[in-house]
């Protein structure tokens, strides 16, 4: 013969509960869930910390192996202008080309930072102060 646990009537565990011990039940596995979900982000982001060291590294060595071929062209532009000169003006002239262009990179630079404005973020800082004055008047309104 069955019984009530196979005819799915019997109430459940909580029911024999009162609200406090089913508060306290509820407040430690909440808990263990947001424990257990730090836990979970932590070794996603260790995983990905390592990932993103990875692509660092890599990129490190794509700037490293990138002024060696930035070189390699620079010697090959003074060995170009050698046959039309002596070496030391063809490399004068190299160097001062690309000091021309560095020039023109940093001024340029220093515009777009200048354009950019102060590193604050004043849209911000203006909403939280309409947000201090909009407090103001309330707690006002509230004390008459």
């Amino acid at each position: 013969m069955a019984g009530p646990a196979s005819t799915g009537t019997t109430p459940p565990e909580q029911a024999d509960r009162s609200i406090p011990e089913l508060l306290k039940q509820l407040s430690t596995e909440t808990t263990t869930l947001v424990r257990q979900e730090l836990d979970l982000a932590k070794a996603e982001m260790a995983e990905k910390g390592k990932q993103a060291g990875k692509g660092a590294g890599l990129f490190g060595g794509a700037g490293l192996f990138g002024l060696g071929a930035f070189g390699a062209l620079t010697a090959t532009f003074i060995a170009l202008l050698d046959t039309a000169m002596v070496t030391w003006l063809a490399a004068l002239i190299v160097t001062v080309v690309y000091g021309a262009i560095a020039g023109v990179l940093a001024l340029t630079g220093k515009n777009k930072i200048q354009e950019a404005g102060p590193p604050t973020p004043e849209q911000t800082v203006e909403t939280l102060k309409e947000d201090a004055r909009w407090a103001r008047t309330q707690m006002r309104s509230d004390t008459r």
